[in-house]
């Protein structure tokens, strides 16, 4: 029985000294680790204690270098759960790797797809710097031909599907940053793709909605209305008897969209480092953009938030253009429920516009003005306003749709914009290039006087009266903004691709419709509405309102201060270190460089002991100064990979 006691005292003993050592070791880390990592830290530590205690011979010198021992314990211990954090992190678990083997074998399978579709056209000699020759590939370029080169990319990318055709579109947009005979050939993209069976369509709408498909739906159309590479609509009738139209995200797109983008993400690295075009036009930052633009695409409750947002704007312009009403509470992240809006899309409502005797140019005016509205005041606007997404309604309005992709201008940038558009109507260059210069990204070496210049030629060949715009201005503005080395923020970016694309719907509505000019008097108008005496009051209003809480306050202390400047005790007190950030930046820096000091010196110290002969016997081979020098490495050991971890872990 004694016996028994004896052994559960003994166990109970080793294992919380065990424990004991893997807490210790864990705070001289500041790691934080699970149970099991500290169990099996612990096990391995003591282990090691023991092993090393049987191997020190003879058994009057075990005792003597207990300590050593111990702390030999504590070190293993601690460096088994550095290499447990390292091994054993969230992204190393057994689960994630299986997941990241098949994600790998996935990418590795779709990276042999596009290989094949870039040799098929001729185009994985350009992912190369140089060729074999040690020549710049972009002579090699100039042998293929710059227009074969941009059709040869177009059709590799039409074949590389949805995602690969969405950059190509948006690279498209970007004439600032690639040549015009790859714009000009991306502009032809289009994402051709069969409808998926209504079937699986059906069970993402059950899956989104659950029982509210057969509690709020009587019917259901299983041919498509359209069928595009994100979604497709079908329409369907409400149990009020409401028609709609329902938006559903295609089966599979979210698995086949972030796949793509990581090794569209991984592609542009690469081509980063190996092509100077890539480097030239930012195809990092590029791919970057564009995913969080598409990720936003895939997620249809943010489409919501934009028609809300956008439909504010167009309420403003009049009862003429409309946005359809949206039922939120059959809204999800992959099904959108909306009114449906019988029409014909503009460009093919030609036939109409003639039976209906509609006015062209008021149609267009309209529009613009709705258009305009968004981008001035609201700082949010639909940014593909092309003819299939403009539907001229069977009562005259017209309605937008299609609310994926908006742009966002901050109000600086509005600002800036509606200083850009005033100098252009009074033909001040000059204030035109200091507009310009808010809204663009500008250099240190940047010649003013040369932007001014050519801002005023420019000014003069597409600006004034009589002048025909057309896409060769949108062409000529970035060549401007190019040739001096400016970089377009993407909200700028998508800007003027609206414009661009605007420019396109407006000339096939009413070819005769002066964009320019009406653009000039809206903007004043906007300006003048600013302007009139409700305005004035109302911003009067809201300011006063905001300073009144600070003017009651501005006598008191003025009174302070003027007293405290007559008596002599006006001073400026500065605070280091103010703020926590700075203090456990400042802390952590002092706390690293004692610790790696502290390292070195007992370090140092214990191996200058061990070098000692002199000194006190504790057993016939063993001295007093040997069993400090001995310790005084330990602790040399632990506090080294202390330091060790907090640097590698990025800590201060």
């Amino acid at each position: 029985m004694n016996d028994l006691v004896f052994a559960l005292a003994g166990t109970v003993g080793v294992v919380t000294l065990a424990i004991g050592m893997a807490v210790g070791a864990r705070r001289l880390l500041g790691l934080r680790v699970g149970t099991l990592r500290m169990v099996l830290a612990s096990l391995v530590g003591f282990a090691t204690a023991v092993v090393f205690g049987n191997h020190v011979q003879p058994p009057l010198e075990r005792g003597a270098l207990a300590t050593v021992m111990v702390g030999i314990s504590v070190l293993v211990t601690m460096a088994f759960l550095v290499l447990a954090d390292v091994v054993m992190s969230d992204r190393s678990r057994p689960v994630a790797w299986t997941r990241r083997l098949h994600r790998r074998i996935m990418r590795v399978h779709r990276y042999a797809q596009i290989g094949v579709i870039l040799a098929r056209h001729g185009l994985a000699p350009f992912l190369r710097r140089k060729d074999r020759t040690g020549k710049d590939r972009g002579g090699a370029a100039g042998r293929l031909g710059s227009p074969r080169l941009a059709r040869s990319l177009r059709l590799a990318i039409e074949e590389g599907g949805v995602t690969f055709v969405k950059l190509g579109q948006l690279m498209s947009t970007r004439p600032d940053a690639i040549p015009s005979e790859f714009t000009e050939e991306l502009s032809k993209l289009q994402c051709k793709v069969a409808p998926a069976p209504w079937p699986e369509v059906r069970r993402v709408l059950e899956d989104e909605l659950g029982g509210l498909v057969d509690s709020e739906f009587a019917e259901f159309d299983p041919e498509p209305l359209a069928a595009g590479s994100v979604a497709q609509v079908h329409r369907a009738r409400l149990t009020s008897g409401t028609s709609v139209v329902i938006k559903i995200q295609r089966p599979g797109i979210h698995h086949i969209v972030e796949r793509d983008l990581d090794i569209m993400g991984r592609i542009a690295v690469t081509l980063e480092e190996r092509a100077d075009w890539a480097r030239s036009i930012g195809a990092v930052a590029l791919a970057e953009g564009f995913a969080t633009a598409l990720r936003e695409e895939l997620d249809f409750q943010v489409e919501l938030r934009n028609m809300s947002a956008i439909g504010a704007a167009a309420a403003e312009a009049g009862t003429a253009v409309c946005v359809p009403e949206q039922f939120h509470r059959l809204c999800t992240k992959r099904v959108l429920v909306l009114e449906h809006l019988e029409g014909t899309p503009i460009g093919e409502a030609g036939p109409r516009v003639e039976r209906a005797g509609l006015d062209r140019e008021k149609l267009a005016g309209v529009l613009l003005d709705c258009m305009m509205r968004q981008v001035m005041i609201h700082g949010v606007f639909h940014c593909d306003p092309h003819p299939g997404n403009i539907l001229l309604l069977d009562d005259g309005r017209l309605a937008l749709l299609d609310f994926g992709v908006v742009g966002r201008l901050d109000a600086k940038a509005r600002s800036a914009l509606r200083a850009l558009l005033l100098a252009v109507k009074r033909g001040d260059r000059a204030a035109l290039c200091d507009a310009l210069l808010d809204l663009v990204i500008r250099h240190d070496d940047l010649d003013e006087q040369a932007l001014e210049r050519e801002l005023g030629d420019f000014v003069t060949l597409f600006l004034t009266a009589g002048a025909t715009p057309d896409l060769e201005m949108f062409a000529g503005l970035f060549r401007v903004i190019a040739g001096h080395g400016l970089s377009v923020p993407p909200q700028v970016a998508g800007l003027f691709r609206m414009l661009a694309t605007l420019h396109g719907t407006l000339m096939g509505l009413a070819p005769s419709f002066d964009i320019v000019t009406e653009s000039r008097e809206l903007v004043a108008g906007y300006y003048t509405e600013r302007f009139q005496p409700a305005a004035l009051r109302a911003t009067a209003g809201e300011n006063v309102l905001s300073m009144m809480a600070m003017l009651s306050k501005v006598p008191r202390r003025l009174d302070r201060i003027t007293g405290a400047l007559e008596e002599g005790r006006l001073g400026v007190t500065v605070r280091l270190g103010a703020r926590e950030r700075d203090r456990r930046l400042v802390t952590g820096l002092v706390h690293l460089s004692l610790i790696t000091v502290l390292a070195a010196a007992f370090g140092i110290m214990g191996v200058l002991l061990l070098g000692t002969d002199s000194g006190p016997l504790i057993t016939p081979t063993l001295g007093l100064l040997d069993v400090f020098g001995y310790n005084l490495l330990v602790v040399s050991s632990v506090l080294g990979l202390r330091v060790l971890v907090r640097v590698f872990r990025g800590e201060p």
